[in-house]
């Protein structure tokens, strides 16, 4: 399968997830904005409509006020039409009443009244005409005032009875859900209309990150391949002059391998960069490509056999139960670096007289290989690091100098782009266990 040259289109996964997270922000921040802008518009007008009606209750209460005696003495029906504080009951669902200094009732005129009972013991004995109590029961707002006359001496107040002006709150209540229709219907529109922006922000956001991750990944993989040629030739050098040995001092041959280790360093890691450049790059996983049908049993075969004798040169038990006929969809030599990967951790860090195990198990959807070792582990704390990049715990800097930290990186790549993935289980000096979980084709 060749690589050809690498490409970041919009159909990039990685931009995929960023441009739907940025649309998502969008979205949350501009629900949060029309949100609180609507409950600031309600609480505004539920505040100023709430205090204009108490407002016009205690005017009323207010212009009322003389009335209290002639309705002790007559009657209300006895009051003069002509009075000003009648205007206000000109198309008003309003009621007022009046009561004696004990709080019984004398009379009431109008339409709406409270059910709350007007208590004397129950009302402050600081009420009086300018410091009024205002209740709402029942969809009734009502204001209560105390009046007062002086004794005949002058100087001591008497309580004279109290007035209570009220007032239906179904029209408010009309007027609130008017209101609420109103935000509602806004802000379905603004929203939809903020979609629309926040889709075409996301993409214009996602842009010039698209456009430098191409340069990036274009830069690794040319920078990659033409390191591959001043390496390639310091290795036919150091391998020629080490081809004639006799012609070299220890020293110097001891110099040129340690030139040559270090060189086909060099090109693995090379090699490790350019293939997750070119990965990052791909538009689309390889099990939504069509990939080829790959016997998962053969590929682990081949790798069995290229390990068993490392691990029996370490005096590694390396036990192995793979079933026959095991498919999956992609590509097999990734799927032979990504169990590579694994397997050479596995046998690198476990000691002489460990255990290596390579198995299998299915379920109804995927095929899952566990590769286990009674190696060095890793503690619980680093686990959730150990598929980053050039991330390598100090156990394992101190058991492999050579590494660079990307083996498991890779094949966490190549999981991902057949569809699956790799869990771990490890604990700290009993071992790990990694289980690839790869869809069936």
């Amino acid at each position: 399968m060749g690589w050809g040259t690498v490409s970041g289109k919009a159909s990039n996964p990685v931009f995929k997830n960023i441009h739907w997270r940025l649309l998502l922000v969008y979205l949350i921040g501009m629900t949060a904005i029309v949100g609180i802008s609507a409950t600031a518009v309600y609480a505004f007008f539920y505040h100023s409509r709430s205090q204009q009606l108490n407002k016009q209750l205690l005017t009323l209460v207010q212009a009322a006020a003389p009335s209290l005696e002639t309705v002790k003495a007559k009657g209300h029906s006895s009051l003069d039409q002509d009075l000003a504080w009648r205007s206000l009951f000109s198309d008003r669902e309003q009621g007022l009443a009046w009561f004696n200094a004990k709080g019984k009732l004398l009379d009431r005129e109008g339409s709406h009244f409270p059910k709350i009972p007007l208590a004397r013991n129950s009302l402050p004995s600081s009420l009086s005409e300018i410091s009024p109590i205002f209740q709402y029961q029942d969809q009734i707002y009502s204001v209560t005032i105390a009046l007062y006359t002086r004794e005949a001496n002058g100087t001591t107040l008497r309580l004279a009875g109290y007035l209570r002006a009220s007032q239906s709150n179904e029209r408010f209540e009309a007027n609130l859900n008017q209101l609420r229709l109103g935000l509602g219907i806004g802000g379905i529109i603004a929203l939809l209309l903020t979609s629309m922006s926040s889709l075409y922000l996301a993409q214009q956001a996602v842009k010039p990150m698209r456009r430098n991750f191409q340069r990036l990944a274009q830069f690794a993989a040319d920078a990659s391949h033409e390191l591959r040629n001043p390496l390639l030739r310091i290795s036919i050098a150091t391998e020629m002059m080490l081809s004639h040995p006799e012609q070299l001092k220890p020293a110097d041959a001891k110099k040129l391998k340690m030139i040559l280790n270090a060189t086909e360093q060099m090109k693995r890691l090379i090699d490790d960069v350019l293939f997750l450049a070119r990965t990052n790059a791909a538009q689309v996983p390889l099990s939504e490509q069509g990939g080829d049908i790959v016997r998962l049993d053969k590929v682990l075969q081949v790798l069995v056999e290229r390990f068993e004798p490392q691990a029996q040169v370490k005096g590694i038990d390396f036990q192995v139960q793979i079933p026959t006929s095991l498919s999956v969809k992609g590509n097999a030599n990734q799927l032979e670096r990504l169990f590579s990967n694994i397997l050479e951790n596995a046998i690198k860090y476990t000691s002489t007289d460990g255990k290596v195990m390579l198995s299998t198990r299915t379920t109804r959807q995927s095929v899952i290989v566990l590769i286990e070792d009674t190696g060095i582990g890793i503690p619980s704390e680093y686990l959730p690091f150990i598929f980053h990049r050039f991330w390598r715990t100090e156990e394992a800097q101190s058991h492999d100098q050579n590494g660079f930290g990307v083996g498991l990186a890779i094949a966490q790549t190549i999981a991902k782009q057949h569809g699956g993935k790799i869990t771990v289980d490890s604990q700290l000096g009993v071992g790990s266990c990694f289980q690839v979980h790869l869809p069936f084709s």
